[in-house]
This record gives C-alpha cells, sequence and structure tokens, in this order.
C-alpha cells in the first residue's frame, strides 16, 4: 500500500509543479531539466510554496 500512495503523490506533485512552471512561463519537461538556470528552478519554486500558503489561508 505504502509503494501505492507514494506514487500518487509523486504524480500529483509533479502535477503541481508544471503548473507552477507554466504559470511563470518557464518550459519544464518530463525527466532531466537540468538546463535550467537557479533563477528559472527558483522561480518555479517560489511559485509551489506561494501556492501552498494561498491555499492555506483559504481554509
Amino acid at each position: 500500500m505504502k509503494g501505492e500512495f507514494t506514487q500518487k503523490g509523486r504524480e500529483a506533485m509533479d502535477r503541481f509543479k508544471m503548473e507552477a512552471a507554466s504559470e511563470v512561463g518557464v518550459n519544464l519537461s518530463n525527466g532531466y531539466n537540468g538546463d535550467l538556470t537557479s533563477r528559472q528552478a527558483g522561480s518555479i519554486g517560489g511559485q509551489m510554496v506561494k501556492k501552498m500558503i494561498d491555499a492555506y489561508k483559504m481554509q
């Protein structure tokens, strides 16, 4: 059971990351993304945190 939940969580986070990347205008591909700059990767992470904080405030 644990592996199933882990896989579902990983898939959800991947979708969330792709959504955040598109919102900040970064082209993110499935798999390796080592060609991203630190600024691009940081903007994706920052957008994800911003959305999580907003979702928490809405509760």
